[in-house]
């Protein structure tokens, strides 16, 4: 995730406007390592989302795997463009993910499956536990979280967030935007486990507390 000095996940709208060049570098780097990018319908929607695309720079870091990681994008009504080239343009190996509920409309189910493999996870909204579960059944256990906000405030209240890759610009931007947690409150203790700086940005990577899990 990326946010702003002073805690706004966006900027008009978007989290590009808070990037830089080594944001990018990193969110690829990070992309390069994951075995699934996982995503809420809202950002797939407003990020403008598509496929992930092969790239050499991969190869070392995806030896033995697919090409480019699937996107799973989570929605509970599956109101998403079906048509677009998030679901026509990846390749047949990366096939992206739709998680959905049982409640969502059968005629959107039916039509989702025809673009992508469906996961139904929960009856009125998506049991997180249970859509990592199922994605961790398909050899998918190395999940690239990229939001939005309340997705993630989902899944760090339901305990699945193991690590953090936060990178903060240096604006202060105001305004309403989200945190990068939006939602459910949760309390979860993280170690830093790195520092990284350019031309004013931090990139920085936080793991779960090992003490914590022990008091636990």
């Amino acid at each position: 995730m990326v946010a702003s000095a002073d805690g706004g996940a966006w900027l008009k709208g978007l989290s590009k406007g808070l990037s830089s060049p080594g944001d990018r570098r990193i969110f690829m780097v990070l992309r390069g390592l994951a075995d699934v990018v996982l995503a809420g319908g809202a950002t797939v929607r407003i990020e403008g989302y598509g496929p992930s695309k092969p790239r050499d720079t991969w190869r070392p870091l995806r030896e033995g795997r697919f090409a480019a990681p699937p996107v799973a994008v989570i929605t509970r009504k599956i109101d998403l463009d079906l048509g677009g080239a998030l679901f026509t343009e990846c390749a047949p190996e990366s096939r992206t993910i739709v998680i959905t509920t049982e409640s969502a409309p059968a005629d959107r189910r039916a039509e989702a499956a025809r673009h992508a493999d469906v996961i139904v996870a929960g009856e009125q909204r998506v049991d997180l536990a249970e859509a990592i579960g199922e994605l961790r059944s398909r050899g998918l256990g190395r999940i690239l979280c990229e939001g939005g906000p309340r997705l993630n405030a989902h899944l760090a209240a339901a305990s699945l967030v193991d690590e953090l890759c936060l990178t903060v610009s240096p604006l202060m931007i105001g305004g309403d935007a989200a945190r990068v947690l939006n939602g459910t409150a949760s309390h979860t203790r993280f170690a830093l486990a790195g520092v990284l700086e350019e031309e004013g940005s931090l990139f920085c990577r936080y793991v779960r507390d090992p003490h914590q899990e022990e008091a636990r």
